[in-house]
């Protein structure tokens, strides 16, 4: 059993050394268990503007996996591969999403869209059923960087809230700059169950 933790250990930190790597990154680090239990907590708390209410899967999902690494980006980082914000109804109905700059030109010829900003478009065509409540979804998103890792599995990314952010940054001593951004990357490796 020690023989298998040592070998997750040294293989998470192939993890953190090929993130460290990427454009755009700062830091690179893995979180520890305690901070983790705290991100649960405050991520349970969260709520956007006007109190609707904000489902972060993505958080959920990646503190589910059994590594879980932070790194902290510039804007030289790439975007991200798919949306990581939707506006969505508890019956389902997509109302809204994130557009990225890859999608923007299709989304400015729709007639079925107002963009609410440059990087957020409402569907005009879409209704909910009576009675649903709508929640902003950031759900869990690819990270192809990490996915290409012989031996890692199970690989979800996500923004944290403010609050877990604002954490993150105090625990590793980071100062709290509006300009950075912090992205969890959750995983798990073959070897983990040994």
């Amino acid at each position: 059993m020690l023989l298998g933790r040592i070998v997750s250990k040294a293989s998470a930190l192939i993890v953190v050394e090929r993130l460290k790597q990427l454009d755009g990154v700062l830091y690179a680090f893995e979180i520890a268990p305690d901070i983790k239990e705290q991100l649960m907590e405050i991520e349970k708390q969260i709520r956007a503007t006007l109190g609707i209410e904000v489902k972060n899967t993505g958080v959920e999902e990646c503190l589910k996996r059994n590594h879980i690494v932070c790194i902290i980006k510039d804007r030289r980082f790439r975007p991200p591969p798919e949306p990581t914000i939707y506006l969505v109804a508890d019956d389902g109905t997509i109302l809204g999403q994130e557009v990225l700059e890859k999608d923007k030109f299709k989304f400015q010829c729709a007639d079925n869209v107002i963009f609410l900003s440059d990087d957020f478009v409402v569907f005009t065509d879409r209704r909910p059923k009576p009675g649903s409540k709508e929640f902003f979804l950031m759900p869990p998103v690819r990270f192809p960087e990490v996915e290409e890792i012989d031996g890692v599995e199970n690989v979800v990314s996500c923004s944290p809230s403010p609050l877990s952010d604002l954490l993150i940054r105090k625990v590793h001593g980071i100062t709290d700059d509006p300009k950075l951004a912090s992205v969890l990357i959750g995983f798990d490796l073959e070897n983990d169950t040994i």
